[in-house]
């Protein structure tokens, strides 16, 4: 029963919807009523701004060439700046006397040719940690304690400490710590006794 009621509905909002687009004027008619009161009440606003007049909100889809004139009267009045680009125009002054390829600077000769160095690589600060035990048990990874100050981690190879140094490889005497900051080779630490 709902069905049915719910198709009958449907059917009468459709043929509501269709019926006008076949029939012509009657739509367009309260359109252009219903749009009539909105542009009276717009043009009673007008010059309220810098002597421009607000734009028309309506329904209407009929091109309204008055407008379209009077949008295309409409001259630019900035300030001269393009505003194409980021800086104002920069005059570079000409030079007084042609340059040299020397520098001059420091009581070096001008005419000498100078010879790009590379700076040297510095080495890797120390790595702070101590290593001073073994945490193993039987059938597990071997894992090593390790302290820096009052901070002791546990890691095993492979494992990252302190967000920063990287255990490459455990021995029984020493194991090899890569500081992923500097990126150099890997470090060795002895075991501490004590």
């Amino acid at each position: 029963m709902w069905a049915a009621v719910l198709g009958v509905v449907a059917v009468v909002v459709l043929a509501y919807e269709v019926i006008p687009m076949f029939t012509g004027s009657s739509t367009q008619a309260s359109s252009a009523e219903v749009a009539a009161p909105v542009t009276e009440h717009a043009s009673s606003h007008a010059g309220t701004k810098n002597g421009k007049k607000p734009r028309v909100e309506n329904l209407d889809p009929t091109l309204r060439l008055d407008l379209l004139a009077a949008s295309e009267q409409t001259q630019y009045e900035g300030t001269g700046r393009n505003i194409f680009v980021s800086q104002a125009e920069v005059v570079i002054p000409k030079p007084i006397a042609p340059g040299t390829a020397g520098s001059g600077k420091n009581g070096e000769d001008p005419q000498a040719v100078s010879i790009y160095v590379p700076p040297a690589n510095q080495p890797a600060p120390p790595i702070p940690l101590k290593f001073y035990g073994f945490a193993t048990s039987t059938g597990a990874a071997k894992k090593i304690f390790l302290k820096s100050g009052d901070d002791v981690f546990v890691a095993g190879e492979g494992e990252i400490v302190d967000r920063r140094y990287k255990v490459i490889h455990i021995t029984p005497t020493s194991v090899s710590i890569q500081d992923m900051v500097y990126s150099g080779p890997p470090q060795n630490i002895p075991l501490t006794q004590g």
